[in-house]
């Protein structure tokens, strides 16, 4: 029979495991649901994709160093992911806009719609730190 100090190393042990892979699932199971493809037949990913495929020409370097500046925040284990949802937002409003090249404002823009409001103050500190104004996308950061 189990008792003592063992015991209780079992029963941590378990509980360890059982947490590591529910939470492990939970990003599995988002990245599924993420691949699943939508009524026009592409998935959210495909989309993105698509986006930076047909924008990746209109990139300057400028504008390259402005979007890592923004993803610096992010856990370098997901800043790949966030970076690819970013500049996929971003290549979806230069592709709606018709834009000649991706500029500053469509970069700023496209992190604000394509991030969720929680990382919206990382935001407003790195532009205030660049000493970029605001006023322009204060509608969209309500």
């Amino acid at each position: 029979m189990l008792t003592g100090w063992f015991l209780w190393f079992i029963l941590f042990w378990v509980v360890f495991l059982l947490t590591m892979m529910s939470i492990g699932g939970f990003f599995m199971f988002r990245k599924f649901l993420k691949r699943l493809p939508k009524a026009d037949g592409k998935s959210e990913l495909d989309w993105q994709e698509y986006y930076i495929e047909q924008t990746r020409h209109l990139w300057g370097e400028e504008e390259k160093a402005l979007l890592e500046d923004l993803v610096k925040p992010v856990p370098e284990l997901f800043r790949d992911v966030a970076r690819q949802k970013i500049a996929g937002k971003i290549g979806e409003l230069a592709l709606q806009e018709q834009a000649s090249r991706i500029t500053k404002d469509l970069v700023i823009r496209g992190y604000i719609i394509a991030t969720p409001k929680r990382d919206h103050k990382f935001l407003v500190k790195a532009l205030n730190e660049k000493q970029i104004d605001l006023a322009p996308y204060a509608h969209l950061l309500e």
